[in-house]
């Protein structure tokens, strides 16, 4: 009765949760969808985030609503195809944001970095196929977690199978070689990802420093240097990375645990589950603070003017 309780309420605070990442999300997707129907431009940046925005949105309505489910007493909601797509859905999203932050931070390592012929040229090809690298990804995922439904099972297909229970849907234990191969590589092309991505952030974190060191001897005391828009965009980027790492180490765990555990813990994968999807709620009002609310309708009145 009270480890019910307990779910129960834990199913409630998902759900408030939830609700903000959508909200959140959503604001950053009308924006942009306004801006294109507007006639703007978008900059290779904004079509990182709006990649990064659209995986969020599915991130949160794949994982979080069907725990949250779960977890108010729901039983037996989704048959056999539905929990393989919204699992499938789950890895794909999962990939789909570690691409996408290792491709904003690099592109914006490229971006602050002073120029030479060499960057300049680097510059020129990152502006030009940003976009279809954007594209590329989706197809990539894809492909990379096309095995995933067959590992997965409704909650009357597990019988006579050994798996781990997330309370909705079950995760087919499999030790064989096959399965450990396949795991490798995933995990091959996310530590690629993150080794990317820290070592754009520790060349973003040089350069503003070093361009700190320099305003200071041209900046007199009484007149304070204003932070220009490329080093408050590399701020906001860093602080992401910091989020989406904490955030994707835990889901590396669960992950892990999920594809070799055998003994159930509902509770602890609620907890989880909610880490898992910190960065998706989380991550569009650290973008939107760092945006001009006054360029669209849709950006709560948070955002910079």
């Amino acid at each position: 009765m009270r480890m019910t309780t307990r779910l129960f309420a834990m199913g409630i605070f998902l759900f408030s949760q939830i609700t903000l990442g959508i909200l959140g999300n959503s604001s950053i997707l009308f924006h942009y969808i306004f801006l294109i129907l507007t006639g703007k431009h978008l900059m290779p940046k904004d079509l990182i985030l709006k990649h990064l925005t659209f995986a969020n949105c599915l991130s949160i309505i794949s994982r979080g609503i069907p725990r949250a489910m779960s977890d108010c007493g729901l039983k037996d909601f989704l048959d056999d195809i539905a929990c393989k797509l919204i699992v499938y859905i789950c890895r794909v999203t999962r990939g789909l944001s570690l691409y996408a932050m290792c491709l904003l931070s690099c592109f914006q390592a490229i971006t602050i970095n002073p120029s030479n012929s060499r960057c300049l040229t680097l510059k020129h090809r990152a502006n030009k196929y940003i976009g279809h690298c954007c594209s590329v990804s989706w197809f990539l995922h894809l492909f990379l977690n096309i095995l995933t439904p067959t590992r997965v099972s409704g909650p009357g297909y597990n019988k006579n199978v050994t798996n781990m229970s997330y309370g909705y849907c079950s995760w087919v234990a499999s030790g064989n070689v096959a399965t450990a191969l396949y795991m490798l590589l995933l995990c091959s092309s996310d530590v690629l990802c993150l080794t990317l991505m820290a070592c754009s952030s520790v060349s973003m974190v040089s350069i503003l420093y070093r361009h700190k060191r320099q305003v200071k001897h041209i900046h007199s005391a009484q007149h304070a240097p204003k932070v220009s828009p490329e080093d408050r965009a590399t701020q906001t980027i860093l602080i992401l990375m910091c989020i989406f790492v904490l955030s994707y180490s835990f889901s590396s765990i669960v992950v892990i645990f999920t594809t070799y555990s055998k003994y159930p813990m509902i509770w602890g994968v609620s907890v989880l589950t909610f880490i898992e999807i910190c960065f998706p709620i989380f991550c569009p009002f650290i973008i939107i603070s760092s945006m001009n609310s006054s360029s669209s309708p849709f950006l709560p009145c948070f955002g910079k003017r």
